[in-house]
């Protein structure tokens, strides 16, 4: 396989592809976070503190809301520079985005799992996602051939255990 595209990444696809990688991750923050909000809520009830605990409860249900929001708003400012054309190979061995300002290769065997989504190939080192391919910049043959070499080599690693 030797499949190279010229692309230019939105920045809300840029935001989508991070919020989807990391949303295991952020699935389990939020879950301690309102569990602890929701218990120090209820402590305060039972000890007559109501206004706190009515706070708490606030709290628990507009972090995880306050906290998606500023990773979008975060995303988009320290991610800009992700948005230019963009050159995307990907081969048996790895894949490479060359950009006028950078050039980043990585070889699939740092990559500990991909994940498939309809938008994206979300790439992950140690459960962290590491980058994303956005499945916009192949054609539909492209994407294919990628989707099959990707599960046959998921298919061998799975083998190698």
């Amino acid at each position: 396989m030797d499949i190279t595209v010229e692309y230019q990444p939105t920045a809300d696809e840029v935001v989508r592809a991070f919020s989807q990688g990391l949303r295991r991750q952020l699935a389990a923050l939020y879950a301690v976070l309102v569990s602890v909000l929701v218990a120090g809520a209820l402590v305060l009830f039972v000890t007559g503190n109501v206004t706190m605990a009515i706070a708490l409860l606030v709290s628990s249900v507009l972090g995880p809301l306050a906290g998606n929001w500023w990773l979008r708003r975060r995303a988009r400012t320290q991610l800009a520079f992700l948005c230019v054309p963009t050159t995307v190979r990907v081969t048996d061995d790895g894949y490479e985005c060359r950009t006028d300002q950078s050039t980043t290769a990585m070889r699939w065997s740092m990559f500990s799992t991909v994940v498939t989504t309809p938008e994206f190939w979300l790439l992950f080192v140690n459960k962290q996602p590491a980058a994303f391919l956005p499945k916009s910049a192949f054609d539909a043959r492209q994407q294919a051939e990628i989707d099959g070499f990707l599960t046959a080599r998921k298919s061998v690693a799975v083998g190698d255990r």
